[in-house]
């Protein structure tokens, strides 16, 4: 008679047999997709800013963003939303202040509190920016397929608000 024999159950050699290396792994795929997504975004950035304002660093610029999205701010608070300190923080400021784009306001409840907000420059400024970054974004989504352009957008929403970063405000967008 001829022996039965059952069939050998193998897994693939490309699925680890580990889900903790399997979700390190999917982990650093992930990891290096955002590091490659941050390098065009940032040479977006880079570009819009100079195509706007060529004397404007990416960090002023960010500067800019953290204070048209949460409004007037405290130089201690600001520091702490950029992620920098203080000293550093201030030295941006009085660039930002001498080009017209911040302007300072002592703060009514504390005398010795300065108040820092966008000018009416530092506002069309951030619209202007935003909105090259806008058009060239937009250029590469329409040569995305449709049927990923879902999953991008939620997996981005989920990303940002890992991070905390608020929604950016698109024309149109909803």
């Amino acid at each position: 008679m001829h022996a039965t024999r059952e069939p050998r159950v193998s897994a693939p050699d490309d699925v680890p047999s580990d889900p903790a290396r399997s979700a390190d792994a999917a982990a650093e795929e992930l990891v290096g997709a955002l590091l490659t997504a941050s390098r065009l975004f940032v040479a977006i950035a880079t570009r819009s800013l100079a195509a706007v304002d060529g004397s404007l660093t990416v960090p002023q610029l960010r500067m800019l963003v953290v204070l048209d999205t949460h409004g007037p701010s405290s130089l201690v608070r600001l520091a702490e939303r950029l992620g920098v300190n203080s000293s550093n923080a201030l030295r941006m400021v009085e660039r930002l202040s001498a080009a017209d784009m911040i302007e300072k306001a002592a703060n009514p409840n504390s005398r010795r509190e300065v108040r820092l907000g966008l000018t009416a420059r530092g506002r069309r400024v951030v619209r202007e920016v935003t909105e090259a970054r806008r058009v060239e974004i937009g250029r590469i989504v329409a040569q995305m397929p449709l049927e990923r352009r879902a999953d991008l957008v939620s997996a981005l929403r989920a990303f940002t608000d890992a991070a905390g970063e608020p929604t950016a405000e698109v024309p149109g967008w909803h």
